[in-house]
């Protein structure tokens, strides 16, 4: 017997790497405040990591876990694999040429992949579509804020992730 509603014990579990920022957050500040000298500055060092922790915890959090969509995505070692029945597919990051978000036909948000005059279609429902974004981490200029945004709610038109610079021969 549970005392937590379904609902409630899933967003605790969402929100778990977040509040344990919180705490670091709020332990470092209580050393800050509450002591002199060297504790002080051990504190300060504590909150100011307890930050980042709480930072990318909310980050994470907003992601949504890839449930109902066709395929199984899987990255290892910038290599994204997307295992799927019909048009699954691979693309490693180092030929990538261009990353977008865009609406297919059934209205929900699909990663486009560009690699040369191939593309990669994943649903960004399938299951373990949130590597994506550790993916991503990787690319100096992603926009992850954006594509976070694109992936949870369909966009309108298509949003540019990441595209690789063009370089000029003169």
């Amino acid at each position: 017997m549970s005392f937590v509603r379904p609902e409630a014990g899933k967003a605790l579990i969402r929100y778990r790497e977040a509040m344990v920022g919180g705490a670091v957050v709020f332990l470092g500040l209580w050393w800050a405040i509450g002591s002199l000298g060297l504790i002080k500055w051990i504190g300060l060092t504590v909150a100011a990591f307890g930050a980042a922790i709480l930072w990318s915890g909310l980050r994470h959090a907003r992601i949504r876990a890839g449930h109902g969509g066709v395929g199984v995505v899987q990255v290892d070692e910038r290599q994204i694999t997307y295992l799927a029945p019909v048009g699954g597919g691979f693309a490693s990051l180092d030929d990538v040429g261009r990353i977008e978000i865009a609406k297919d036909r059934a209205g929900m948000a699909v990663w486009r992949f560009r690699t040369g005059n191939e593309i990669l279609f994943i649903p960004a429902r399938a299951e373990g579509a949130e590597a994506l974004f550790d993916a991503l981490t990787a690319l100096s200029g992603a926009d992850i804020d954006a594509a976070i945004r694109a992936a949870n709610t369909p966009p309108n038109e298509t949003v540019v992730i990441w595209q690789r610079a063009v370089v000029k021969l003169h």
